[in-house]
């Protein structure tokens, strides 16, 4: 699972620090780093991501200023020389609250505890919408059979339907509920509890066969027993 992330923060050197953290930790994704909370806010509306690493003193707009302002939310980090804003943080609800100058054990800290957090969430999950050529499909999760790539496009096999969605296979997997699907071959992606037999490198899924690659067929094995 990989969790999305813009930093914002005036100073360009904590910038440059909290950049090289989020390099260094394998699940984040950087979308992009903001000078203020204007800039952020502008951002946010186009490019929405899971998680803020967040200065609150910045000019023109404060951290938890712009955080009151939104109506949407996504989770926070914030980034501070100053303790006296944790009651803030906690109003707030922000996952952690880190105090320069940062460290990247407390850095790695905070972000497994994002992890940790958007985890439990995706295991609660139970659909989600996918977006074809002409609407935004509801999807329930469990009534998934298996992702099939195509190129540029995924279609996803369901009890009911099949639709072509504009994705990558990776991008659609790190949607769904960790632990739920497995992956046999690098074009398929497959609901475990919809797995009826295994023969031989071939996975059976009511009259289809997915293939299994030779080189992960002991994984595959573990994780549907």
């Amino acid at each position: 699972m990989n969790i999305s992330c813009i930093i914002t923060d005036d100073e360009p050197i904590a910038r440059k620090g909290l950049k090289g953290y989020v390099e260094r930790t394998g699940f984040l994704e950087l979308r992009a780093e903001c000078e203020d909370g204007i800039e952020l806010n502008k951002l946010l509306k186009g490019s929405p991501v899971d998680l803020l690493f967040l200065d609150i003193e910045m000019p023109g707009l404060s951290g938890i200023d712009l955080l009151r302002s939104l109506t949407t939310t996504p989770k926070v980090i914030f980034t501070t020389a100053y303790e006296r804003y944790a009651i803030d943080g906690f109003e707030l609800e922000v996952l952690d609250y880190l105090l320069k100058p940062i460290s990247f054990e407390r850095f790695l800290k905070a972000a497994n505890k994002a992890f940790d957090y958007f985890n439990a969430k995706a295991s609660l999950q139970t659909y989600l919408f996918v977006k074809t050529d002409r609407s935004l499909e509801k999807v329930i999760i469990s009534d998934i059979l298996f992702i099939e790539a195509m190129e540029n496009y995924i279609r996803i096999h369901t009890v009911e339907k099949k639709l072509l969605v504009h994705s990558t296979l990776k991008s659609f997997h790190d949607k769904l509920p960790q632990g739920k699907f497995i992956q046999p071959h690098k074009s398929f992606l497959v609901n475990i509890d919809q797995v009826n037999a295994v023969m031989g490198n071939l996975l059976i899924i009511g009259s289809q066969e997915i293939p299994i690659s030779k080189y992960k067929k002991d994984d595959i094995l573990r994780a549907i027993s």
